[in-house]
């Protein structure tokens, strides 16, 4: 069936794209003269570094560089990718955009559009990429409404020319070497401290010296195994990725065409059992298609076919590597060491189906009857599938007729998206041996089951996942000249977008009308007003709709009379916008102004007269009155080009505040609003929460020539700050207040140290109530000098960084030299923090015993210790978010490093390729931090990679 399906998919694509083809073979023929876009996109490349394009895409319309007034910044993909091989379409944005931080500015999720609809940007391959523009200000996205409220990434796809045939084609070879995996501790030191870990709790050693001398050796590692999950025995050294790209583009007055094919595929690194089949593969077809179709109607087409395909093994390897302990069995049971005419072993071996390698059983044991290493080998494959779908049509009609500068603009778009697994599970039996010694040898003499073969051979199919995007933009634009001193514009929009997902009740929707009026005069003095009217289905009748204005003054200095002497300044423009956005977005459901009761599955009411009955559960109050959270934001910033084009320096400050955060707060209501049990609750959802983001960006662009190298150096960077402006807290302390601290803060105990003594216990102010407290315990201040250390005693520890570091920059530099290209990328961020936790830091029970344990505090090391002293219990008073967890995230990371030599013209003129590029790339170099052991380390999944690529990209 799937098959079927395959094939009929690849054939409504490539009926769908072969009107491009067939045009590219009329234009071909006609050989048509090559057009001023394309004259534009030969422009010297260090000038576009700086000045960027001509033309940019704002919000529902294109707007002239020379006419931008600040909230957007753009970037010009196809001149990055000719000196910076880009796998992802967003890849280390933040060097060349000021305000881009992972959000922009700290707001946290964006707005992504794709040709004006709604979709993800991974589905997106950077070489079918014209431009991107990012819509930091309020005034920017506005028009977009509701969902836009955290700023908009407008993503343009390229589109053909006016020209002949071209095809373009690039093919990649590259691989990923992990850069670190997690370091545990091997057999003998785990059982080691393990020991000591029971002796600190009062309890006997539960591995004897022999048996921890025994497994130090290696000598018999299957009798006493010291299992390395990261081991080349399992793992390979690097992956495999291979990558080709095919463009085709042209076109004539009538019809313009562009196609992008794209496919990469990649291994796993994995090297054992059926882990080896297993590659991710990703097609990707996207393509436009613009046509006139007479004077006053113009009309496009694009459409994008995702195929991707994950195929891999029915077990976490990455998860179940990371707590496995070394010493608990052996993952493979040599044959050949059972005891001689066995038949019962015989009989064993002769009833698996598994035997690998003919030499080998599964291994396992009663707690370990499912295992990563039997799973690779046993339990099956699987295969992650999907699928997508994005079609967009758009239809231009000059309204001339009717009013000079008057024109209609519609466009509809609908994406489908599918995923499921599809898989064979298999069940397998595992064994566990037990041994004897037979003249000085080590002998399997039987071995205990757990669990059976079995093969079913019926592929199981779930997860399945469907997701639907549908848009609709229909609007009227004004733009007239009067008297050539006075450019008028303004457009009236009508914008929705709805977003269905599988599995949830509610559609996600964005009803928003909008509109717009622009002004300036001689190009000197700008205005313009854009506004938003949303309609919330998540809000009352009565509050559905809202208003949302804002507005821009700009003011183009640089075309004062008293400018035209300043020979060094080639542009300067300020400008200042303010306004308010309503949004929905942070609401946290459908229907929370209604009230909520449910018949109480737990709960009970007890009567006088003895008997109880089950009642209803109340779970909120209603709230007629609940409103729209607002975003109130002021910008100013100014935008320069100095020294005859060599110099560009643009800078935003911007100040916001989100008025109305949505919550459901019991501080604000009486007591008996709540009860304990049977647990009800009467409090309604209010717009209470304020939060304010404060900062600048900014972006700098420098060319120069220097001893015949050409050198393009690039700047661009974001310091933010944010703050709880008002929380609803009812604390007896002012510092266990979230108000007035920043939004993204570490909250926890500040950590003084460890004891040293019963004596230091006894003799403590306070008194820790997380549990029996011992020497090497962590000890922790008593803020508020109640002689008790819990949970009142948490204060602000630091900034996370959950939307970005307060410090974030990205710097760039070209040199050119001849035919050969130095391209280099750096990120860094400063200010924030993280929080060691997790199984690999907080090691207690059972757990797996990292190399963190290895500082642990014991009476030898009473001063030196890094880590609390082990235990067998839960720890519950050393592993709490504290200040001794904490490490900070500065770093500077070498993101990417390309050297790229273009073949001379004179060496292909007798060929029929234009334009011929090799290149080798780097990407995710070097982390240089204190800490950056901890930041290139990933526990429970893959690792982190360095990737080396060679690539070759030719014009036709």
């Amino acid at each position: 069936m799937m098959k079927y399906l395959r094939i009929k998919t690849l054939l409504c694509t490539v009926l769908f794209f072969l009107p491009a083809v067939l045009i590219a073979q009329d234009t071909n023929m006609n050989g048509l003269e090559q057009s001023v876009q394309d004259t534009v996109a030969n422009v010297d490349e260090a000038n576009i570094d700086i000045l960027g394009p001509s033309t940019v895409q704002g919000a529902f319309r294109k707007v002239s560089r020379e006419d931008l007034m600040g909230g957007i910044s753009v970037v010009d993909v196809p001149s990055i990718m000719e000196k910076n091989y880009m796998t992802y379409s967003l890849e280390n944005m933040q060097a060349f955009v000021g305000g881009f931080n992972g959000s922009l500015r700290g707001m946290g999720d964006y707005l992504v559009l794709v040709d004006g609809i709604p979709r993800d940007p991974g589905t997106i391959n950077p070489a079918a990429i014209q431009q991107i523009s990012f819509l930091k200000g309020i005034s920017a996205s506005v028009l977009y409404g509701s969902r836009a409220s955290n700023g908009v990434i407008y993503i343009t796809t390229q589109r053909g020319g006016e020209h002949e045939l071209r095809i373009n084609g690039r093919v990649d070879g590259g691989i990923n070497i992990p850069k670190q995996y997690p370091n545990y501790l091997g057999s003998a030191e785990y059982m080691t401290l393990y020991n000591e870990a029971l002796q600190n709790d009062g309890l006997s050693p539960l591995y004897s010296n022999e048996t921890i001398y025994r497994h130090s050796t290696g000598n018999d590692p299957f009798r006493y195994p010291n299992v390395d999950y990261y081991s080349p025995q399992y793992l390979r050294d690097f992956t495999n990725r291979y990558h080709g790209n095919v463009e085709i583009a042209g076109g004539n007055q009538t019809a313009r065409y562009f196609t992008n094919i794209n496919f990469a595929t990649s291994n796993s690194l994995l090297n054992f059992g059926e882990a080896e089949n297993m590659r991710g593969n990703n097609f990707n077809i996207r393509s436009n298609v613009d046509f006139q179709l007479n004077e006053i109607i113009t009309a496009s087409v694009g459409a994008g076919v995702i195929y991707d395909e994950q195929n891999g093994v029915n077990t976490n390897y990455w998860g179940q590597a990371a707590s496995l302990r070394p010493n608990r069995f052996t993952p493979l049971i040599p044959i050949d060491m059972f005891t001689d005419g066995n038949e019962n072993l015989q009989q064993l071996v002769e009833n698996s189906n598994y035997i690998i390698n003919d030499r080998f059983l599964l291994g396992g044991n009663q707690l370990n009857s499912t295992n990563p290493i039997a799973g690779v080998y046993a339990g099956g494959t699987s295969q992650s599938v999907g699928r997508q779908f994005q079609f967009n049509t758009g239809l231009n009609i000059d309204l001339k007729g009717l009013l000079q500068g008057l024109e209609f603009q519609g466009q509809f778009g609908v994406d489908y998206q599918s995923s499921f697994n599809q898989a064979y599970n298999n069940e397998y039996a595992v064994y566990e041996p037990n041994w004897v010694a037979y003249n000085g040898n080590n002998q399997i003499s039987s071995l205990n089951i757990f669990g059976q073969d079995a093969k079913t051979g019926v592929q199981n199919v779930n997860s399945s996942i469907f997701q639907q995007t549908l848009a609709f933009t229909g609007q009227f634009n004004y733009h007239r000249n009067i008297d050539e001193d006075h450019q008028v514009s303004g457009m009236l929009i009508a914008n929705v977008h709805q977003l269905t997902y599988s599995g949830e009740y509610h559609r996600t929707g964005n009803l928003n009308l909008g509109l717009q009026f622009g002004y300036n005069y001689q190009k000197r003095y700008y205005l313009d007003f854009s506004a938003a009217v949303p309609h919330s289905a998540k809000l009352p009748e009565g509050n559905r709709r809202a208003f949302s204005p804002t507005a821009t003054l700009g003011w183009k200095i640089s075309e004062e009379d008293f400018m035209a002497d300043v020979s060094a300044i080639s542009s300067l423009k300020v400008y200042v916008s303010g306004g308010i956005v309503n949004t929905d977005m942070p609401i946290p459901g459908y229907h929370l102004y209604e009230r909520s009761y449910s018949q109480a599955s737990g709960s009970y009411f007890g009567w006088g007269d003895g008997n109880l009955r089950r009642g209803t559960q109340s779970f909120r109050g209603a709230n007629p009155d609940l409103d729209y959270i607002k975003r109130k934001e002021l910008n100013a910033g100014f935008d320069a080009i100095f020294f005859e084009n060599s110099l560009a320096v643009d800078a935003s400050f911007f100040y916001n505040r989100m008025n109305g955060g949505v919550i459901q707060a019991s501080s604000l209501y009486p007591s008996y609003f709540s009860t304990g049990f049977p647990q009800n609750s009467f409090i309604p959802y209010v717009n209470y929460n304020i939060d304010q983001r404060s900062g600048i960006d900014f972006n700098v662009r420098l060319n120069e020539e220097l001893g015949g190298v050409n050198w393009t150096l690039g700047l661009a960077g974001t310091y933010f700050d944010s703050k709880a402006v008002r929380r609803a807290e009812n604390n007896r302390f002012d510092f266990q207040n979230r108000q007035g601290t920043p939004l993204d803060g570490i909250w926890g105990l500040e950590s003084q140290g460890f004891f040293m003594s019963p004596e230091d216990i006894d003799n403590y102010d306070a008194s820790q109530q997380f549990g029996t407290v011992q020497a090497g315990d962590i000890k922790y201040l008593d803020q508020n000098n109640d002689n008790l250390v819990n949970a009142q005693d948490q204060v602000f520890l630091g900034k996370a960084g959950w939307n970005g570091a307060p410090m974030e920059f990205g710097v760039h530099l070209t040199a050119r030299w001849k035919d050969f290209t130095l391209f280099t990328l750096g990120t860094g961020q400063f200010g924030a923090y993280g929080m060691k936790n997790g199984d690999y830091y907080w090691v207690n029970g059972d757990d797996k015993y990292s190399a963190e344990v290895r500082g642990r505090w014991t009476e030898e090391t009473r001063n030196t210790a890094t880590y609390p002293r082990l235990t067998t219990q839960s720890g519950s008073n050393n592993y709490r978010t504290s200040r001794f967890w904490m490490y900070s995230t500065d770093r500077f990371d070498l993101q990417k490093v390309q050297l790229t030599y273009n073949l001379p013209n004179s060496v292909l003129q007798s060929s029929n390729i234009r334009d011929l590029q090799l290149y080798v790339t780097g990407a995710n170099l070097l982390t240089i931090s204190p800490n950056s052991d901890i930041m290139e380390r990933n526990v429970g999944g893959n690792p982190q990679t360095r990737f080396f690529n060679l690539g070759i990209k030719a014009n036709f």
